[in-house]
């Protein structure tokens, strides 16, 4: 089995490549067996001498990605080609977090008819982790590593577009701008990131927590009915309360305010029905649970319940 390049090849690469040594350099047959390999293979711990039959280019990228690799190969030896780089995924599980940029160009014989093809994979491990933590930074709230705002209206719209039930519950944290002037803003900061945990621990795990403001959180509960969602939400308000007075030793109420409603025909509509709920669970003394019955969609004031911890 032939190991190395031909002159011709060299030449090929070097234009393609600009000298990067880094780069896994490959040259295949027809049908995508590899013949030939740069030593960078090795960093998907593949020694091609050592083989009696060279690997199918499918055979090194994710299952995910094999169609769109083979469709882009057979394309190149077709002429049709389209020199693009292409994002994929190593194959195997230890290089599962390994990201390649991946290109395919058709490789002629001496007489111009085209007798197999060079494939290049490009390390791009470094961007691909960079690019993850800009998207976390972009949709996380940093101090309760919650999703954010941007994110929990993304994921609200996505819901709404479904057709399946879903409730929302809107949780705020009663009197807080007072506590924080009271015992500083490094107090505040602690409570907010012992709620979240708290909503970590008392939800399921299909629910869709967020921080959507300052002391406001938002807890999108897939296949509730608004009924349900609040006596679901009932322990987490009677554990808040409960833990907040014993971490401050009675001498201050911590507590918090709940309001719910379920998806209606657009996240705004959803979002306002939830906050015209949680405006009535603070006008009726705060440690609560208003439950909004307005019909999804619709224009008049409808019913609440009252949804006292435990009562729901």
């Amino acid at each position: 089995m032939r190991a190395e390049f031909t002159t011709r090849e060299r030449l090929a690469a070097y234009g393609l490549l600009a000298d990067r040594s880094t780069d896994i350099i490959l040259k295949t047959d027809c049908r995508g067996f590899v013949l030939a390999a740069s030593p960078a293979l090795e960093q998907l711990d593949l020694a091609l001498p050592a083989m009696l039959i060279g690997p199918h280019v499918r055979d090194l990228v994710h299952p995910d990605y094999r169609d769109l690799i083979e469709e882009e190969h057979r394309f190149a030896i077709a002429g049709q080609g389209s020199d693009a780089w292409l994002e994929i995924r190593a194959a195997r599980e230890e290089h599962k977090g390994q990201w390649f940029e991946f290109q395919v160009r058709p490789m002629p014989d001496q007489s111009g008819r085209i007798d197999g093809a060079l494939v290049v994979m490009r390390c791009i491990a470094k961007r691909k982790s960079l690019e993850e933590r800009l998207f976390a930074a972009e949709f996380t709230d940093p101090l309760t590593r919650l999703t954010n705002r941007i994110a929990f209206v993304a994921m609200l719209d996505h819901v709404v577009s479904k057709p399946h039930q879903a409730t929302l519950a809107l949780f705020d944290i009663d009197h807080f701008m007072r506590l924080n002037m009271r015992f500083g803003q490094h107090a505040g900061d602690d409570l907010l990131v012992a709620f979240a945990g708290l909503l970590r621990a008392m939800t399921r795990s299909d629910d869709i927590i967020s921080r959507v403001s300052g002391e406001r959180f938002g807890v999108i509960m897939p296949g509730l009915l608004p009924e349900a969602a609040a006596a679901a939400c009932a322990p987490i308000v009677e554990t808040f309360a409960e833990a907040g007075r014993a971490t401050l030793g009675g001498t201050y109420v911590v507590s918090t305010s709940v309001g719910i409603a379920g998806i209606a025909l657009s996240a705004d509509n959803t979002v306002q029905q939830a906050e015209l709920a949680l405006f009535l669970a603070k006008a009726k003394g705060r440690s609560r649970i208003e439950t909004s019955l307005r019909p999804s969609g619709g224009s008049s004031q409808g019913a609440l319940i009252d949804g006292r911890p435990g009562s729901a």
